[in-house]
């Protein structure tokens, strides 16, 4: 059973892009997923994304990600929802990947602009409504031209709005000019996929965070939404500055190998990465340790 959505918050407000942990010799741990899932949700997590980037979707296969979204699904019950990242760059391979999580017991769907191909804004459009189409599942379209090459446009988005199924947009555009005018003209639930504009996403209507520092920090961002939410802009704002040097941290290597070089240091479930990704150096892994102290992690 799902947890309980709103139309404008469709996958609630605070989201944490799980890492997927592999064991020591590389294979899918679905125990610490299972554990890490849990612990986030425990942190005040109201949905969970798997198979994301940060989940390195890119190196695990169809089968590792089916087992890896029912593991989650029963570690977190109807206490969160847990979002399936489909997006490829092969419309046919994310169709059987949305059909694959429907069947695995996910909440929703997140879609990712297809990379690489860098495909016109009509492709982008027939992509997404293919997927939105294949399944009875609602789906959160992601915006992340630095990683994609191509941007959704704002024309498109409005465009993609009028499915039934497609309720959310993650952005990651790093623009909240664009952001602003595609708030006001989709309607769509807005969730930010940049953690230093969390804070200031909210100002122009977003509901909440997919958020990667979610693994260390999500008390937090839980309490910068809540007095955002409430009236007190000035809390929210303070809260906002103390993690500063938790957002620079944590995005001076990629992602996914600050994440679990932080999860490491803190025990948690995480392990090693899959190549092309590698681990943290020696001086690196100091530095995030300085990055996370300042911002009052405690390891």
């Amino acid at each position: 059973m799902a947890p309980t959505s709103t139309p404008q918050t469709p996958f609630g407000r605070v989201l944490t892009a799980m890492v997927t942990p592999f064991a020591a010799d590389g294979a899918l741990d679905l125990d610490g997923a299972q554990r890490l899932a849990a612990h986030l949700v425990d942190a005040g997590n109201d949905g969970l994304v798997v198979n994301g980037t940060t989940g390195e979707s890119p190196t695990t296969s169809d089968v590792e990600k089916e087992q890896l979204v029912r593991a989650v699904v029963e570690a977190v019950g109807n206490r969160a929802f847990v979002v399936a990242g489909v997006g490829t760059n092969d419309t046919r391979h994310s169709i059987e990947l949305a059909r694959q999580a429907e069947r695995a017991g996910a909440h929703g769907l997140l879609t990712v602009t297809p990379y690489y191909s860098k495909p016109p804004q009509e492709g982008l459009y027939r992509h997404f409504t293919a997927i939105a189409d294949a399944t009875g599942l609602p789906v959160m379209l992601y915006d992340i031209p630095g990683r994609s090459g191509v941007p959704i446009e704002t024309e498109t988005i409005v465009r993609l709005a009028e499915h039934p199924r497609i309720v959310a947009n993650k952005d990651a555009k790093g623009d909240l000019g664009r952001a602003s005018w595609a708030i006001a003209r989709s309607g769509l639930a807005w969730y930010s996929g940049d953690d230093m504009l969390n804070l200031p996403l909210l100002s122009v209507g977003a509901v909440g965070f997919v958020s990667v520092v979610g693994h260390l920090v999500s008390p937090e961002l839980r309490a910068l939404l809540e007095a955002y939410v409430s009236g007190d802009v000035a809390k929210a704002a303070e809260i906002h500055q103390r993690l500063l040097p938790v957002y620079t941290g944590m995005f001076r290597a990629q992602g996914v190998i600050t994440v679990k070089a932080a999860l490491a240091l803190r025990g948690l479930p995480g392990g090693p990465l899959r190549l092309p990704l590698v681990e943290l150096g020696h001086e690196e892994t100091a530095q995030l340790k300085k990055d996370l102290a300042a911002g009052g992690v405690q390891l």
